[in-house]
């Protein structure tokens, strides 16, 4: 099982990984060693995910989404096929992370006496001065 948080733990079952070749610079061994992970995991259809996080998780995956539900992440940063699979499953943990964390719920509040004083004292002053162009403007 891999740990998410206190209350999330994974399925090592539910990630499949598929090794492929790295794009970009390297050389020889980008052309000869299949470096680059492709780590999926069906976070629609996970038993590890409550329904909230499966949500939030969806929304924030965004293009990384398959329609199936399958989120895709591909690893290729480093040279060895290892550190790329801790990397990829570091940035499926750290995704899912975010998800689980609850978005605060906003309290509407009232602008203050002071603020909205200010506010039309700005209006004022701004019509003040178009008032003075306007009036230089007939002269002419």
């Amino acid at each position: 099982m891999i740990r998410v948080n206190s209350r999330i733990s994974l399925d090592e079952r539910e990630i499949e990984e598929s090794f492929v070749r790295a794009s970009g610079p390297g050389g020889q061994n980008v052309n000869k060693l299949s470096t680059a992970v492709q780590l999926r995991f069906d976070a629609r259809h996970s038993p590890s995910l409550p329904d909230d996080v499966r949500m939030r998780l969806e929304r924030l995956a965004g293009n990384r989404l398959t329609r199936e539900g399958v989120l895709v992440i591909t690893a290729q940063r480093h040279r060895t096929q290892a550190r790329n699979r801790g990397d990829a499953l570091d940035r499926l943990i750290e995704l899912i992370r975010q998800a689980a964390v609850a978005p605060v719920k906003r309290r509407p509040t009232r602008p203050t006496a002071a603020s909205r004083e200010r506010r039309i004292e700005g209006k004022k002053r701004r019509a003040g001065l178009k008032k003075l162009r306007r009036a230089t403007a007939s002269f002419e």
